[in-house]
């Protein structure tokens, strides 16, 4: 069953079609649900609570899972919900330039 996303991933997800960039909410790679995908950039991004930086537990477990992702050349970006509450334009900005700079490096 496909989780719903938190405020903040639809924050991050609604700033990001404002920029142009194409968005998928909740992908599921297969292996594991990603919080946002933007596949032609094959760039995963993971919105994340502070227990997610500040949990070792949490740390080693987001590390293994990550690594799940090494294979499919998939990037993936996390950011916190407390800087996307406070910065969620200036990222999404950031995020589509990168983005951007992605599919023309790979010819796309």
């Amino acid at each position: 069953m496909k989780k719903q996303p938190t405020k903040y991933e639809q924050m991050l997800f609604n700033a990001l079609i404002k920029e142009g960039i194409d968005v998928v909410l909740g992908y599921n790679d297969g292996y594991k649900t990603v919080d946002i995908a933007v596949l032609d950039a094959k760039l995963y991004i993971e919105v994340d609570g502070l227990q997610h930086f500040t949990n070792p537990k949490q740390i080693l477990s987001d590390l293994q899972r990550g690594h799940f992702s090494d294979g499919d050349d998939f990037r993936t970006f996390y950011t916190t919900n407390q800087l996307i509450e406070t910065h969620c334009e200036e990222i999404a900005r950031a995020l589509a330039d990168v983005c951007r700079t992605l599919v023309v490096s790979k010819g796309g």
